[in-house]
């Protein structure tokens, strides 16, 4: 049988990491210039279902579902359609920088089940494929927002509250971000498992603090919507010290933000889980080069460019 591929992008949340946990709303949007890809060919009889994490040099089988996501989503797939253990392997591959806040977990998940599912002659749509890897984010971070599977499995700007369905994101003017990546890599389950205890002790003060988060995102979707991209910038930098005050930020981070900032970027903010991972600066497309190149200097080891749109 013919092998199959699939792919996923990576992501970065705009605007409301953290505050969305806690029922507040966030923007997202896909990173198409990195991706995960999974390819499914078949295998030697009574092999089993058999993954290859080629990045990672590590091989799974569905045994290691309890332990492994990979190995987990495979099973959620099969599970879904109803079929026995097929006799494949599965090689991913993924060039998403891991525990950097850009979705690699989501969106290995997102092309492993939507190339097993093709692959066993079942189309699976957008909704349920975001479902099963929403499933799989438990088991990554404990007690996720669902904003990760949502903008990577539909593959489109969101607006979004959790439980609630996903609005996409109508954006008027096409802009462009860099993201600058520190190096450190942070899980997202610690970070917010911090903000959670933080949380926990001083309850109305992160309260205000999200609902501060929430009234900044409702401004930046308004903005996006109507295409004044020129209030994003300042949109970003409030972010940005909210995030701070719930604790989530590093000096790395505040590094890079402070270069893009002073290199003339219109804005900057982290991105993600924070603690580390990457941060985005919203540029004019002439200052894409010059802000690229201040982030580099300041330690950033990979700058992505990517136009939202």
């Amino acid at each position: 049988m013919k092998g199959i591929t699939a792919s996923a992008p990576g992501k970065v949340i705009l605007f409301g990491e953290h505050a969305v946990v806690y029922g507040r709303p966030a923007l997202a949007a896909p990173v198409f210039s990195v991706q995960a890809t999974a390819y499914v060919e078949e295998a030697l009889p009574n092999s089993g279902l058999l993954i290859h994490a080629a990045d990672l040099d590590l091989n799974l089988s569905l045994a290691d579902a309890v332990t492994h996501g990979p190995a987990l989503a495979a099973q959620l797939a099969l599970e879904h359609l109803g079929t026995p253990e097929p006799d494949v392997q599965i090689t991913i591959r993924s060039t998403i920088p891991i525990a950097g806040g850009m979705g690699s977990g989501a969106a290995v998940s997102a092309a492993l089940i939507r190339a097993l599912c093709t692959y066993l002659g079942h189309s699976i749509g957008d909704e349920a494929l975001s479902a099963l890897v929403y499933e799989v984010e438990k088991f990554y971070h404990g007690m996720p927002s669902g904003i990760d599977n949502t903008v990577i499995c539909y593959g489109r700007p969101v607006y979004y509250i959790k439980g609630r369905e996903p609005q996409f994101l109508l954006v008027k003017h096409p802009f462009d971000l860099l993201i600058g990546d520190t190096g450190v890599a942070t899980p997202t389950r610690i970070t917010v498992g911090a903000v959670r205890e933080a949380w926990q002790r001083a309850p109305q003060t992160y309260e205000a603090l999200f609902d501060a988060i929430g009234a900044v995102v409702e401004k930046a979707q308004a903005a996006i919507e109507r295409g004044e991209v020129a209030l994003l910038g300042p949109l970003m930098n409030e972010n940005h010290a909210l995030l701070r005050e719930l604790g989530v930020s590093s000096p790395e981070l505040e590094q890079l933000v402070k270069v893009a900032r002073t290199a003339g970027a219109a804005g900057a903010k982290l991105s993600g889980g924070g603690g580390g991972g990457n941060m985005i600066a919203l540029v004019d497309p002439a200052n894409v080069e010059r802000v690229g190149h201040a982030l580099r200097k300041a330690g950033a080891v990979r700058v992505l460019h990517t136009l939202i749109r």
